[in-house]
């Protein structure tokens, strides 16, 4: 049986979710080593009522807030329930690690005590954004404010991978976040990541995708850096939850919009569960040496139980082994020994 590993002090609702999460997802076949001060979780199992047999507590003393913390200070942080959730599985006792905890906590910690896998230079946090009829992978979303053009060839690459063995899509195909479809729009590094990308081995490049094609072009796996991502992505959030917080306004202002709203309501619900961020779990950590899935703050119970069980799912697909062989076949994705480009030397400086 899958175990996986979860963070249950992380989160803005935590510890009551992360248990609350363990016990769904322990419900649906996952075994969850809960991680986290022993008295803490014990009292919320109790409250519940419910021991199941499929969750076990790894006791860890510490926990990293939702605040701003440096990465020194997250990797010194060694009694943590983070620390200790990602030593649980580098030493082989769980298939995958889940916090919904600090991400800059996470990463750090991921990048430290995991590490890369072997010839990835910088990890990605990617997102399964949902989407009508398929979601779309869409990275780095965080964790690379400035990024080389050999980045993102490698988080084509790594998408690539994720969904072809994790969400079963056949041929996955890459699209990259530009200004303009045309190969010559945007800035001069966009350009050279074009370039890179139309010619990469084992990638099937579509081309530039323009914002609006996020969530509702043909690309199943979108790249950009981490900057650009994270500023798309809460653009994307706030739209949504604006929109559904207007029309359920607007149905309440006269006695026949409530008519129509009541007619409409089956629908909205429907397209309301299409975009639930809930349905797709974590955000999975790709290149650090093990699977790490990073859940959103908010998350409830449902959602804490999605991020573990698609967590399980890429552990018995074989995620990481497959994201190695993916690097192994293009075996420089680096600089070619020339002078450092102008972008490249920038993310350098931020190493």
């Amino acid at each position: 049986m899958t175990a996986v590993i979860l963070d249950g002090m992380g989160g803005d609702h935590a510890p009551r979710t992360s248990v609350e999460g363990a016990v769904l997802a322990a419900r649906r076949g996952v075994e969850v080593l809960l991680v986290g001060d022993t008295v803490t979780l014990q009292a919320e199992l109790a409250r519940m009522g419910d021991a199941h047999p499929r969750v076990r507590i790894v006791h860890a003393p510490d926990a990293i807030p939702m605040g701003e913390h440096s990465a020194r200070e997250a990797v010194a942080r060694r009694g943590s329930s983070i620390y200790v959730g990602m030593e649980v599985l580098k030493r082989g006792e769980g298939q995958a690690f889940v916090s919904l905890g600090n991400t800059g906590a996470v990463l750090a910690v991921a990048f430290v005590v995991l590490g890369r896998l072997p010839g990835v230079e910088r990890p990605a946090l990617a997102l399964l954004l949902p989407r009508p009829g398929s979601p779309v992978l869409f990275l780095d979303v965080g964790a690379n404010a400035e990024a080389r053009v050999s980045h993102l060839l490698q988080f084509a690459r790594l998408g690539t991978a994720y969904m072809r063995y994790v969400q079963h899509v056949p041929q996955p195909r890459v699209g990259l976040l530009n200004i303009g479809e045309e190969p010559s729009k945007g800035s001069p590094f966009t350009v050279e990541v074009h370039e890179a990308l139309a010619s990469a081995h084992g990638v099937d490049f579509m081309g530039n995708v323009e914002g609006r094609e996020i969530v509702s072009g043909s690309a199943d796996v979108i790249v950009t850096d981490g900057f650009t991502g994270n500023v798309a992505l809460k653009l994307l959030e706030g739209t949504i939850t604006m929109m559904f917080e207007q029309f359920s306004r607007a149905a309440r202002s006269s006695p026949l919009s409530l008519l129509g709203g009541a007619l409409l309501r089956p629908r909205v619900r429907r397209l309301q569960h299409e975009f639930d961020y809930r349905r797709s779990g974590g955000a999975p950590l790709l290149g650090v040496n093990g699977i790490v899935m990073v859940g959103h703050g908010r998350s409830d119970a449902e959602a804490v139980a999605g991020a573990v069980v698609t967590a399980a799912a890429a552990a018995e697909a074989r995620m990481l082994e497959e994201l190695r062989r993916a690097i192994e076949r293009e075996p420089s994705l680096s600089s070619n020994g020339n002078a450092p480009r102008e972008a490249d030397a920038r993310a350098e400086r931020t190493t």
